[in-house]
């Protein structure tokens, strides 16, 4: 070192000159450089040779650059433009000392000329400093950042010769040389003693300076000390030690300087923290004795409630202060000066956040000492008015109240500390301190600031029983009442948004919480989970969350703030003013908290979901570690089942993740007793194989891998295998191992996730299958309970809205009945509750599937489906409909079917009013008879069924005949059935008939005897059905057609007959009975029952119990069959009979046409004979009689007459059936319905005996068609047929335009209208000038009638017919 140097002095005053510590710095050498260039110029550029004379280099202190010669030189980084430039030494001017050009002597010149280059570069950037812009500042202090990592000495003797050689620069230009000589502190790997005591001193003299500047300034100076703590910070606590124990408050830039150096742990080595922590410990004893020091403590209470600058960020010096408070009080062994000035500290503003968690710190570190004195502070303060006041005042008026509106925040905050630093003492004060912090949370204005700090509060005190061990073994009896308050704040959440680790917080905080003694009680733990599971996985999409989120932000305000290192730095760019300083772990916690001024990107919203769902995953893995049960295994996933089944497809892909974490955790640790069984798990693999098939790929593979887990676990429970596996601590957490990466996120993916295929599985044999496989596979190893488990899942999925799921249930029922449809249990419930699902069903696939589920289930359970499928087929619809041909869709099982269900129609107990003796009928069973009835009625007219209906009709016709006897015993009420309307609509009837004549109806019509039925409907005989005492009537009319129309069912209706006739019910004697005496009149029934024998079974039936059936059976046995004399009796009655026609009285006439009808019944097979021939005739006779009952029982008894005629008719009867067609047809329109009805059933029989073709067709125009078309039907098929017919039919015709019934007159009028249009030559020969004026002025009438189309049409016909007789023959 330069003697001459340490020997030099400099006087300056504090405001613009260097400290005179600087002159005491030794100096190696000076070196004198020129160099050119403008003060913006490029420091790089070197001077001219030519330079040298310019009056810029003239001898100046700021022109004197240093100079140093290292002993061992390394050169110093330099950029491509440097390394690429000549050196010039002439351009360089030194001036040395006599020392350091001794120093120099050895040196070779090139190395000494670079180190006098790099000196003068140096000072030329610091000199540049005081204009340089932000961006060039930058670069200029990375430039020598850079130069100080190669010659550190170099660079710092640069900056200090500048300070000293350049006194008279600016304020401004030396707090840009503060930062730079920071920056080289902190760049460089070492400090020499000598700079370290020079610079320490440089900063202690500059950071206690005021200037223009103020605390910008100061802290510029105060960095530089903490830059030299890195390389030594035992000598700079010695100096700060020694400035705060004078006994004057400290400078606010030492508390600076000391907050930096306690929040920042990467300043010290390991283990010097908690040395410093000592010193600072020490000091705080030593300044106890300043808290009985008035001006120390007014200054302290002053500094502690000022203001700060900036409400989003606490000042060091602020935040350090209340530390150091908090550590004096603590270490004040006074208890009265403790809570005199704790209750001082908390009489101050409560307004902002830094400063109430400031107060709370320093109540805190108070109570590890003086907890009792801090408790009855917290109290007092608590009771005080201006708390009463601000629990209760939601709208602050001035600042007075503004001061403590958040005052209760600041108590709450004070109780989480005292609990962090009593430590060892807490767990007595556990329930005190939360019953105060449950009071403040439910009592205070909510608001965000309460939330966070009484979450900030609970989450210290959660912590602070944790590290206590003997929190287990203590019982808590506020816990239950905090999980209330915790289950509240989150609810309070906004739904739509993520912008706080707040949730985050609470699932911690409730996880730690139940793990203390008492555990929250299943109820309250149920509701726990369903708060956290919504809290969390209802959130929308990332895309809107993050939309919503950035709706509750404020844009960015930060502008010219410098963030580098640990602590805050100001930047001053010309021109422009001071900003607040912004601390980067405040940036952080604002990104985090939601605060404003920070809007959040995509990746810090998913990070956030990410951290808050893995919370969530590791409250559900700590539940099932406290208690490692089947029980709670059931309760966390019953609570998730919910989430799996959302329709939102996020909010199952988050449910399946956490499902699949569980499973995962479980299947690592071992937790769950593998002697206890699982319960419900059947349901977690039935949702997770629905969701297996879920559109989002994600959702699939997590679902797949879920399946891939749980199989381990049911194998390892089904076998036993938890003995054999060595016992584990049970994890934490379940994070993925180093070499297993995980597969995908827990939140919302943006990427494409890897598909199904691509999942891994865990490594068994299962891993190889598809979903579909792996279901099966998984379900080998269920159990019965577990299976009906899975079969619900699957079948409650159905009634889905999401398409996809109902599908894969469907598929899933489907798989599950074919692998183990025959040892199922509960098929009824089951089969319920398909039919109240499969009005969801709208996929024709997935309908198809559930359907054949349906069909295979039939073939082992088909007792079991009928009863049930019978309790909702009363009224049956459209799904029900299917069930029951899903059911038959197999011929050997619809025959069962069929069985089954004219079993359960049997069942019949008769109500109260039926017998007295009897008790009350099972409702059940009776509901089903008539389920079973209307059943069959439906199934007639199926595909599936039509083979089976065949086969059991005369078991299905003697049923339903003794069902509707039965139905008329119960006297139910006869109202239309499902279907019936439109029926009714093209056939209207007097009266609605039961649903028993509908099936009995649809059976005779769909099974091929449509003869039988027309018959009966033609005769109107259905009404006989309706009432009890004309059943026997429409019973016989059935029977008696059947016999009439040749049934080939006849002989196994009689086989049916005998069984049924010893049967206990009276109702099923009663019908058979009454068809097998109108089967004696059939020859069919003696291949089956001979005569003899149906002779005993009458007999025997004569000492039957009811009096109908003896009489039945008088009547069987004097049947023609047995008594072959009668038919000669009963034809020479006839004559007699005959002659009774002329009678005058009507009703006589009625009656002896009724015997006569009843005599050709009678005679059965064997007829009248040649007197039919006669009936015939006299029988026409009365055709046209005014007497409206006379003509209809005159065309019944022509009826009989042609259908006992049948097979054998004679010639002349065959004439006369002829001549009755017109006449029966006109009177179709007759007045008298009973009329109508005797003349279409007799058209009907004539159509027969002359064997129409078309007969059905012509059935059905009879039966119902209405109109012009019939009219046209049935006056072609009758004027086709021959010439001969033709004639007889047009005079008939013509002869019915005399008629004095007008609706008569009518139709034959259009009758022969069609035959003149038809048959316009054939008409003209036939009909003489007589008839033609007849029919003209019968047109001419008609063309007054009130139809429209009757008009035109006799408009029409009137001048055809007229055109007809112009025209020559």
């Amino acid at each position: 070192m330069d003697k001459q140097r340490l020997e030099k002095s400099h006087r300056h005053t504090t405001a613009d000159r260097a400290p005179s510590a600087l002159s005491q710095n030794p100096r190696p050498a000076k070196l004198q450089a020129r160099t050119s260039g403008s003060p913006g110029g490029d420091p790089n550029t070197l001077l001219p040779t030519g330079a040298l004379a310019s009056p810029c280099f003239r001898r100046s202190p700021s022109c004197r650059i240093p100079s140093h010669v290292f002993e061992s030189h390394t050169r110093a980084p330099q950029d491509s433009a440097h390394r690429d430039r000549q050196v010039h030494p002439a351009t360089i001017v030194l001036r040395k000392s006599q020392s350091s050009q001794a120093a120099l002597v050895p040196k070779e010149h090139k190395m000494f000329m670079e180190e006098a280059y790099n000196a003068a570069i140096c000072f030329k950037m610091l000199r540049d400093l005081n204009s340089a812009d932000s961006l060039r500042m930058k670069y200029i202090i990375k430039k020598i950042k850079n130069m100080a990592q190669g010659a550190p000495n170099l660079v710092l003797e640069t900056i200090h010769d500048y300070f000293v050689d350049n006194m008279e620069i600016s304020t401004r230009h030396k707090f840009r040389l503060f930062h730079v000589l920071e920056a080289v502190i902190g760049a460089i790997d070492s400090l020499e003693e000598t700079w370290e005591k020079t610079f320490i001193e440089l900063a202690l003299e500059n950071m206690t300076k005021s200037t223009d500047l103020e605390e910008v300034y100061q802290d510029a100076a105060s960095n530089v000390l903490v830059a030299i703590c890195r390389h030594s910070w035992r000598a700079v606590a010695q100096h700060l030690e020694t400035e705060v124990l004078t006994g004057v408050f400290p400078h606010r830039s030492l508390l600076y300087v000391m907050g930096i150096l306690t929040s920042n742990k990467q300043i010290f080595n390991n283990g010097e923290k908690a040395c410093w922590e000592e010193q600072l410990a020490q000091m705080a004893i030593k300044s106890v004795q300043f808290l009985n020091t008035d001006v120390w403590s007014k200054e302290l209470l002053w500094a502690l409630s000022r203001p700060d600058r900036t409400h989003q960020e606490q000042p060091p010096e602020k935040a350090f202060l209340f530390l150091y408070f908090g550590l004096i009080l603590q270490a004040e062994e006074n208890s009265n000066t403790v809570r005199r000035h704790l209750l001082a500290l908390l009489e101050t503003s409560h307004q902002w956040p830094k400063q109430r968690e400031g107060i709370a710190l320093a109540v805190g570190l108070a109570a590890a000492r003086h907890l009792d004195q801090v408790w009855a502070i917290l109290e007092q303060f608590g009771r005080s008015t201006p708390i009463k006041w601000s629990l209760h005042s939601c709208s602050p008026k001035n600042s007075e109240d503004l001061r403590w509106k958040w005052a209760s925040s600041t108590i709450l905050l004070a109780y989480g500390q005292v609990a962090v630093r009593a430590k060892a003492h807490i767990l007595p004060w556990v329930d005190n301190i939360l019953s105060r912090m449950i009071y403040f949370f439910h009592y205070s204005s909510w608001d965000e600031t309460l939330k966070q700090s009484f979450l900030t509060a609970v989450l210290m005190l959660a912590r602070a029983i944790s590290r206590n061990e003997g929190a287990h073994s203590y019982e808590f009896s506020q816990t239950s009442e905090l999980l209330e308050s915790l289950m509240v704040l989150l609810d309070k959440e906004p739904p739509d948004s993520l912008c706080t680790l707040t949730r985050q917080q609470t699932i911690h905080i409730i996880s730690s919480i139940c793990k203390l003694r008492p555990p929250p009680d299943p109820e309250r733990k149920s509701r726990l989970l369903s708060t956290c599971l919504r809290s969390v996985l209802a959130l929308p999409l990332l895309d809107v969350l993050e939309k919503h989120t950035c709706l509750y932000l404020e844009p960015p305000n930060i502008q010219g703030d410098i963030v580098t290192g640990s602590h805050r730095k100001r930047n001053l760019v010309p021109g422009a003013g001071l900003e607040a300083p912004v601390c980067p772990h405040q940036v952080s916690t604002c990104t985090l908290a939601g605060g404003a001024g920070f809007t959040p990107s995509s990746q810090v919203i998913k990070a956030l979901y990410n951290k808050t769902s893995e919370a969530l995953d590791q409250m559900l893995q700590s539940f099932i570690i406290q208690n490692p049960t089947a029980d709670e295994l059931h309760l966390l996933l019953s609570h998730l089942y919910v989430w799996l089944a959302s329709e939102k497809a996020h909010e199952r892909q988050r449910a399946v993740h956490s499902c699949k974490t569980l499973l995962e955790f479980l299947n690592r640790n071992i937790c769950l007793d593998p002697k206890e069984d699982f319960k419900r798990i059947g349901q977690l693999v039935g949702m997770l194989g629905i969701l297996c098939q879920d559109p989002d790929k994600a959702t699939q593979g997590s679902s797949l891998e879920g399946v891939g887990h749980l199989y381990q676990l049911l194998i390892r429970q089904r076998a036993g295998m938890a003995s054999q596996v060595e016992a584990q601590t049970p994890k934490q957490s379940s994070q993925p191992s180093a070499d297993e990466a995980p597969l995908w996120s827990s939140g919302d993916q943006k990427t494409t996730p890897p598909t199904p295929q691509e999942m891994v599985t865990p490594k068994d044999s299962i891993s190889q299958f598809s979903s579909s496989q792996v279901i099966k596979e998984v379900m080998k190893h269920l159990t019965m309970a577990e299976l009906t488990d899975f079969l619900w899942t699957a079948i409650d999925g159905l009634g889905s809205a999401s398409p996809f799921r109902v599908q894969a249930a469907a598929d899933m029922l489907l798989a599950a009945v074919q692998e183990h449809g025959a040892t199922l249990e509960t098929v009824a419930t089951l089969g319920r509750a398909i039919h109240l699902q499969l009005c969801s069903v709208r996929i024709p696939q997935a309908r198809e599937n559930v359907l054949l589920a349906v069909t295979l289930l039939a073939r082992n359970h088909t007792p079991e489906l009928v009863a049930t499928f019978l309790d909702f087929s009363i009224s049956l619809d459209s799904h029900a409909f299917q069930l029951w041909r899903a059911l038959g869709a197999e011929r050997s099982v619809s025959r069962l079917v069929l069985a089954i269900l004219l079993a359960w129609l049997r069942e019949r107990p008769l109500s109260a009013q039926a017998t007295d003796s009897s008790p009350p009928p099972k409702e059940e069973t009776c509901l089903r008879s008539l389920a079973a009835m209307n059943t069959l009625r439906q199934l007639q007219g199926t595909r599936e069924f039509k083979k089976a209906m065949q086969e059991a009709y005369p078991m299905l016709l003697l049923a339903l005949l003794t069902q509707m006897h039965y139905v008329l015993e119960l006297d139910l009420p006869r109202g239309p059935w499902p279907g019936q309307e439109a029926q009714e609509a093209a056939a209207p009837s007097p009266q609605g008939c039961s649903a028993s004549l509908e099936a009995l109806k649809s059976l005779l019509s769909t099974t091929g005897h449509w003869q039988d039925f027309a018959h009966l409907e033609l005769q109107g005989a259905w009404d006989h059905f309706t009432a009890i005492h004309t059943y026997p009537q429409g019973v016989g009319l059935l029977a008696r057609a059947m016999v009439q129309n040749r049934c080939v069912q006849i002989k196994a209706v009689a086989s049916q007959l005998l069984p049924n006739l010893l049967s206990k019910e009276e109702r099923e004697r009663k019908v058979s009975m009454l068809i097998l005496v109108e089967f004696l009149y059939s020859p069919a029934l003696l291949e089956v029952l001979p005569e003899q024998t149906a002779l005993v079974v009458l007999a025997r039936s004569l000492r039957d119990s009811s009096p109908e059936i003896r009489v039945l059976s008088l009547e069987g046995m004097g049947n023609i069959l047995f008594h072959p004399v009668k038919g000669i009796l009963l034809r020479g009655q006839l004559p007699p009979f005959l002659n009774g026609f002329f009678q005058n009285s009507e009703p006589m006439v009625v009656r002896i046409m009724g015997t006569v009808s009843d005599v050709l019944h009678r005679l059965g097979a064997h007829g009248a004979g040649a007197q039919s021939l006669g009936i015939a005739v006299k029988t026409r006779s009365f055709f046209d009689d005014e007497r409206d009952g006379i003509r209809a029982a005159a065309m019944a008894l022509f009826g009989d007459l042609v259908e006992s005629m049948a097979g054998r008719e004679l010639s002349s009867l065959r004439t006369q059936v002829h001549q009755s067609m017109v006449p029966l047809l006109l009177h179709l329109q007759d007045r008298c319905p009973a009329v109508v009805t005797q003349a279409r059933f007799a058209f009907y029989r004539c159509t027969v005996l002359l064997r129409w073709r078309l007969q059905h067709t012509t059935f059905c125009t009879l039966a119902w068609e209405r109109g012009l078309s019939a009219r046209h039907f049935l006056w072609t098929r009758l004027m086709t047929r021959s010439q001969e017919e033709f004639s007889i039919h047009l005079a008939q015709a013509l002869s019915y335009l005399h008629s004095r019934q007008r609706h008569m007159k009518t139709w034959a009028v259009l009758f022969i209208g069609y035959t003149i249009c038809c048959h316009p030559r054939a008409v003209s020969r036939m009909v003489n000038s007589v008839d033609r004026n007849l029919l003209l002025c019968t047109f001419e009438d008609l063309k007054k009638a009130p139809e429209p189309g009757l008009r035109e049409f006799a408009t029409r016909q009137l001048s055809f017919i007229q055109e007809v007789a112009a025209k020559p023959h």
